[in-house]
């Protein structure tokens, strides 16, 4: 298994919203300092600030993000599973978004203190953004 990590929690709220496959990219999703746009052919998939979201696109609000310090090698194994583990183990779901140099973990931000104490029991070195 990976090794323990240092971990942010940045001060974003953010959004997980859900638009249909072939829905072009609104401008709202790519406000902020975080947002990330993922399209399959199920569907488009956003992650930004909640408060660009509009009312009426199908999301999930108040998730809370950790980044993990980067960047981490493409070789180094066990990464993500060393953070979701502790959080399963404390029955806290994660939404996680990898980039070419580190990993983001998300949890519902009503959870961010439980995810924090789990992580932290768990070796991780925690602070706050």
């Amino acid at each position: 298994m990976s090794r323990a990590h240092d971990l942010t929690v940045e001060p974003w709220v953010l959004a997980v919203s859900r638009l249909p496959p072939d829905a072009p990219v609104p401008d709202w999703a790519r406000r902020g300092p975080f947002h990330t746009v993922t399209r399959t052919p199920a569907e488009l998939s956003i992650v930004c600030a909640a408060t660009n979201v509009p009312d009426d696109v199908r999301s999930e609000k108040d998730w809370r993000c950790f980044s993990v310090a980067g960047p981490i090698p493409f070789e180094e194994t066990g990464v993500l599973l060393s953070i979701a583990a502790p959080l399963a183990k404390a029955g806290i779901g994660i939404f996680a978004v990898s980039t070419f140099d580190t990993d983001y973990v998300l949890v519902p931000g009503a959870r961010l203190a439980d995810a924090m104490r789990a992580l932290e029991a768990a070796g991780h070195r925690v602070r706050k953004g």
